[in-house]
């Protein structure tokens, strides 16, 4: 009697490894699929973006409100159309006041190679 509770609970366990073994599989697949969503999100943030933070330029600034400085999509509207690149880079390298009021900006140069700053100048006139 004893070889047939033996016999009996082989299958009970094979499938209790199975089942295991099942759920390390979805577990596995899941934080592989995580690990993509989260290496996608990090391609999805356009490289001017991604810029503007590490050069402190959305500490004064947002994509589409004013705060201390004008919102970018402003900026790409007053310069629509102008060839006025090299320009903007100037200005946020040296700084400046009074296009936007009375609050100055302060030089950023430094803060990004010149390449760095000319992605930026161009991720804000696509918007």
């Amino acid at each position: 009697m004893r070889s047939q509770l033996t016999v009996a609970s082989e299958p009970s366990t094979a499938a209790h490894t199975s089942k295991k073994s099942f759920v390390s599989n979805i577990i596995l697949a899941a934080a592989l699929g995580l690990s993509a969503q989260l290496a996608l999100a990090d391609d999805a943030v356009p490289a001017g973006e991604a810029l503007a933070q590490k050069g402190g330029c959305l500490m004064c600034h947002t994509m589409t409100k004013r705060n201390v400085g004008p919102a970018f999509k402003d900026v790409a509207a007053v310069y629509k159309g102008q060839d006025v690149e090299d320009k903007l880079i100037n200005k946020i390298k040296k700084g400046g006041r009074g296009s936007w009021g009375v609050l100055p900006m302060p030089p950023n140069e430094g803060k990004l190679t010149d390449d760095e700053f000319r992605e930026v100048v161009r991720w804000i006139r696509a918007m």
